[in-house]
């Protein structure tokens, strides 16, 4: 007796063609069949704009960057004296009317305005730093003398209060001065590597 051998049959799938899209002729018929392929594309990351919080940038220290954002103007000679003279002698006031006229808190506010002082003058006139500062604590200090009986009183109080505060004067010159040599040597530096990068780029003959 014969065996009849049971097969199962293909299931042959017909490929289903998509139909040309309209215009494209010579284009390729592409088979409908195919499992679907997902590409996932990543994002592209943000150009330099987001910085991260508390980081640094570009190496630079924050208190640095704090720094940077306060105002940094740029005052001639003339300039950096009336600043100096007309903040010691508003500031002399406030001494005055809030604390008595204490030589204390005077020395103590003539510090941060020579510092200023000499942070704010144009590097041109830096030699003016030092030389403005005691004029300027010469101003503001004839509010906190306490003279009396005109002219020769008062003139005769501003004198002794020089005498008598001259540490603060000569702290506040000294703050200066620093200040302004510092800057100074900075300035000479930039000029020096400015002529080396100018040598340099000169073509040789």
């Amino acid at each position: 007796m014969e065996q009849h051998r049971t097969r199962t049959p293909q299931r042959r799938q017909a490929a289903q063609v998509r139909p040309a899209p309209s215009g494209g002729a010579g284009e390729a018929p592409v088979p409908a069949s195919g499992p679907a392929v997902s590409v996932a594309v990543a994002p592209a990351p943000a150009s330099g704009g987001g910085a991260v919080p508390g980081s640094r940038q570009g190496g630079v220290p924050p208190v640095v960057l704090a720094l940077r954002r306060f105002p940094n103007p740029r005052l001639t000679g003339i300039g950096a004296g009336l600043f100096a003279a007309l903040a010691m002698f508003l500031l002399a006031c406030v001494d005055r009317l809030l604390f008595g006229g204490s030589a204390i808190v005077y020395g103590v506010l003539f510090l941060p305005v020579s510092a200023l002082t000499a942070l704010w003058v144009r590097p041109a006139d830096l030699v003016t730093a030092p030389i403005i500062v005691p004029i300027a604590f010469a101003v503001g200090v004839i509010p906190v003398a306490g003279g009396t009986g005109g002219f020769g009183g008062q003139a005769m109080a501003v004198v002794t209060a020089l005498a008598v505060h001259a540490g603060w004067l000569y702290g506040g010159t000294l703050v200066a001065g620093l200040i302004a040599t510092v800057r100074k040597v900075r300035q000479m530096r930039e000029r020096q590597r400015h002529l080396a990068r100018t040598a340099t780029r000169r073509p040789r003959a």
